[in-house]
């Protein structure tokens, strides 16, 4: 059988096991070796395809490989970068075949969120009209857990067992604190328009009354009066309020809080902090001291305190990816599916990425409380099993270890291409 070459790149916001996922296509990239001959990264991505600045990963020892298992960030370099249109920007299409076809790539794995499975179903679409074979498979990922058809999107657990610890660490030291400090703490967490990671700060309070007293999803239309009402009653009940707000958070006619009025490369809406803005208005109405936290990249990053069940799970998606493609699956997604719910059990199935592309999975509303401010049992129920387990980097000197890789480049074949 003729060996062809991979190509495999990391897209968007990176996560604390995104790299589990490049383990795991790499790995089995390299157990196929009757079939798959070199793996390519992109350099930063799709614009490594697009630039023809590719990575030779057949250069990395497979101690390095496996080392990134247990590293965060994007080792190969991640962007946001979104391929416009088709139709209008053919052009740059074109440019991602002439690229795989100077390199013998046959397999296309892409790995990350909604725009990036998108692309992915452009790129295949096109090979074919090209007459290319080319194989595209996404690998999903995102913190945000908004992706369709998977129970959950690798990255999400890890974030989720961040936010809820750091949450119920906070609250144990505003609450010692509070009689003459500190009576109201803000933690701003990610998520646009989902509240998924809202959500799992609800997971630090196990009894009625525990900490986090206000969760604000974007899902819910911010009322201000009610807010600055409910914290009002829970300091004077409890001494202390702490609050898990989305950066998401947004008005009736879908002004977000925080509008910074610019965009970002994806044309999403650039969001300027709604953590001072809300403890703003704390202080603006009721008067109390206040503190407020950004988690920001660091509850992406920690991958010191990923969830074992969110690293199985990226690791899982990216071994399946490979199988897909050998197995002549073209334009799809492996997804998680949720087995049983107790004990845990799950496997990965495949989705169309027509299902998948473009489309957000928001939280249900009856994963929320009818106040609006808190999670409900059922939430809890789904939330739980994604941060169970630990699974530790190895440390040094005190530190964690990190994969660090030769990235060597591959020459290039093609006249430069301008973005």
């Amino acid at each position: 059988m003729a060996q062809h070459n991979a190509f495999y790149a990391q897209s968007g916001g990176v996560t604390a096991v995104i790299n589990a996922s490049a383990c795991g296509v790499i790995e089995a990239c390299r157990e196929a070796n009757d079939q798959i001959g070199k793996v390519y990264a992109g350099h930063n991505g799709i614009i490594g395809a697009l630039t023809e600045d590719l990575i030779d990963v057949s250069q990395e020892s497979e101690a390095s490989i496996t080392a990134l298992r247990h590293t965060p960030g994007g080792a190969f370099g991640s962007c946001r970068y979104k391929l416009k249109d088709i139709d209008t920007h053919r052009a740059q299409y074109e440019r991602l075949i002439e690229v795989f076809k100077a390199h013998d790539i046959r397999y296309f794995f892409y790995n990350g969120g909604g725009d990036s499975a998108d692309t992915c179903l452009k790129v295949s679409q096109l090979s074919e009209k090209m007459g290319y074979p080319l194989t595209a498979i996404h690998v999903p990922k995102t913190v945000d857990n908004d992706l369709p058809v998977t129970d959950n999107s690798p990255g999400f657990g890890s974030v989720a067992k961040y936010i809820a610890t750091s949450t119920r660490e906070a609250s144990l030291d505003v609450a010692s604190m509070c009689a003459t400090s500190t009576k109201v703490f803000v933690l701003e967490v990610m998520g646009r328009h989902a509240g998924w990671i809202a959500a799992s700060g609800g997971l630090a309070g196990e009894s009625e009354g525990e900490p986090p007293h206000l969760i604000i999803f974007p899902e819910i239309a911010f009322d201000r009066e009610a807010v600055m009402a409910r914290v009002d009653k829970c300091v004077k009940e409890c001494g202390y309020c702490v609050i898990v707000v989305s950066e998401g958070a947004r008005y009736e006619d879908g002004t977000f809080l925080a509008d910074a009025g610019n965009t970002d490369a994806f044309g999403h809406r650039q969001l300027g902090g709604v953590a001072p803005t809300l403890a703003g208005m704390i202080k603006q109405d009721l008067g109390y001291k206040y503190h407020w936290a950004v988690a920001d990249y660091l509850q992406r990053a920690a991958r010191h305190l990923a969830s074992k069940t969110d690293v199985e799970h990226a690791y899982a998606v990216g071994r399946e990816a490979v199988a897909l493609a050998l197995a002549g699956k073209n334009a799809m997604m492996p997804a998680i599916r949720r087995v049983s719910e107790s004990p845990y059990q799950w496997d990965v199935i495949s989705a169309p990425l027509k299902e998948v592309a473009n489309q957000e999975k928001f939280m249900p509303r009856d994963y929320i409380s009818e106040d609006g401010f808190s999670i409900t049992p059922a939430c809890r129920s789904y939330l739980s099993p994604l941060i169970q387990g630990e699974d530790f980097p190895p440390f040094e000197n005190g530190l964690p270890k990190v994969a660090k890789l030769k990235l060597a480049k591959v020459e290039k074949r093609l006249p430069v291409f301008t973005l």
